[in-house]
């Protein structure tokens, strides 16, 4: 069945091959079902109900996206747009967390008319291949510098910014040791070398003690109901013009947090035919479905997880990987406890990894081309020194038209590059005034 339905063999995969990148994946994107949590309680929201909500919906999207549109690529909650919701919105705006939630599902809808009239895929395949190319290498930098900062190699520092962490620290050398174990094992062209590294890492950090035995195998699944339905509730309070850039903030982050992963997952994995995403309206609509169903659940917009990756390099090719990760997901809801053996110090070398492999995405790049090459440095560079993606697009496509132009080039650019270029400058106005 599952041959004939994701064809297996025509994609160079099997049954076992996508089960393992399937289990890499949502070993690797585990985080986010206790970092949510942590960042939206801090907006006073019930912790239990969004580990609930974020394991839940990023079920329902992920297995949607293996299902319909058949590519290995997660959706769940994402980092970033989930500090703003707390942070900016709830505590620095005095915003109730029930009417962000609302804020969220106005934008979700917007975000699903968008993506049913495929405006979404239209912008996506405007894009020049230079500034994908971009992207996805500058996805590879980001996620390479969230496995050092969480895993503690590297740290901010008062006179350089940004140093070494303490490499004295005991969890520390365990994360060098993971990622070297796994560049020696993927060096040796080893079968699931990234899976491979992990279970090493996380067997040596029980046996050495830091990494924690799980309490217990099993828990019962917490209650959804603080959360549940909450937007909708929040309704009558949303229509505001105070909350007209933060319903544009959640709609734009979304819209080009999933477009970039996407586009950078996509490159590297070899998915991209012409430039362009064979069924991405399909993949964009997995997306729609998760940024409104999580409002409803109780949890910030949804986005394509970069992580995802780690799991098309030990061989996911197909959807079947993504509904593994589903599957995953939910399970997670009943083994918690489990998922304290995964820690950040076991996750880091995967991405770390990952992100070497997605950096060959530079070699596409023409870099004798000052326009073409100035946007692409930017993006590439400003998604790790901002620690967003959807900030380092920005950059990149506001340069980009502007110095085509300049440089009398003006009509080789896609109309619809000039209208990012201009949504960009108001979305950088906006993330800069609400801090």
């Amino acid at each position: 069945m599952f041959e004939r339905y994701f064809k297996l063999s025509e994609s160079g995969t099997s049954v076992k091959t996508e089960l393992l990148a399937g289990l890499t994946t949502f070993l690797s994107m585990a985080y986010i079902l206790f970092v949510n949590p942590s960042v939206l309680g801090a907006a006073g929201m019930d912790k239990n109900a969004v580990f609930v909500a974020t394991g839940l919906i990023g079920a329902i999207a992920t297995v949607f996206m293996g299902v319909v549109a058949k590519y290995p690529f997660a959706i769940a909650p994402g980092l970033g747009i989930n500090a703003f919701f707390a942070y900016s919105v709830v505590i620095g705006m005095g915003v109730k967390w029930q009417t962000a939630l609302a804020g969220v599902f106005v934008a979700g809808v917007i975000f699903w008319i968008l993506t049913v009239f495929k405006i979404r895929e239209i912008i996506i395949n405007a894009i020049p291949a230079d500034l994908k190319a971009a992207i996805a290498g500058g996805i590879g930098l980001f996620i390479a510098m969230i496995g050092l900062v969480d895993g503690g190699i590297i740290s901010a520092n008062k006179s350089t910014i940004i140093g070494w962490g303490d490499w004295s620290d005991p969890k520390v050398l365990l994360t060098i040791v993971g990622v070297l174990i796994t560049f020696a094992l993927y060096a040796r062209k080893v079968p699931g070398a990234i899976f491979i590294g992990m279970v090493a890492t996380s067997i040596i950090g029980l046996f050495t003690g830091l990494i924690p035995l799980p309490s217990s195998l099993v828990a019962s699944v917490p209650s959804l109901s603080p959360t549940f339905g909450q937007a909708i509730f929040g309704l009558k309070d949303v229509f505001t013009w105070e909350m007209v850039p933060v319903i544009l903030t959640f709609l734009l982050v979304a819209f080009f947090d999933t477009a970039g992963s996407l586009i950078g997952i996509a490159r590297s994995g070899g998915f991209l035919v012409n430039n362009e995403l064979p069924r991405a309206g399909k993949a964009l609509m997995a997306d729609a479905i998760g940024m409104l169903g999580g409002s409803l659940l109780g949890t910030s917009p949804t986005t394509a997880f970069v992580e995802s990756s780690t799991g098309i390099a030990i061989g996911g090719r197909t959807g079947l990987t993504s509904v593994f990760t589903g599957l995953f997901l939910l399970l997670s809801l009943f083994f918690s406890p489990l998922l304290v053996v995964v820690t950040s110090n076991v996750t880091a070398a995967a991405l770390i990894i990952v992100g070497v492999l997605m950096a060959s995405n530079f070699k596409a790049i023409n870099w004798d081309d000052f326009p073409i090459a100035a946007a692409s440095f930017l993006t590439i560079i400003g998604m790790p020194l901002s620690y967003s993606i959807s900030d380092g697009i920005a950059l990149g496509f506001i340069v980009y038209p502007l110095l085509m132009i300049v440089t009398g080039r003006a009509k080789k650019v896609h109309p619809i590059m000039y209208g990012l270029g201009l949504l960009f400058i108001l979305f950088v106005i906006i993330l800069q005034t609400n801090g």
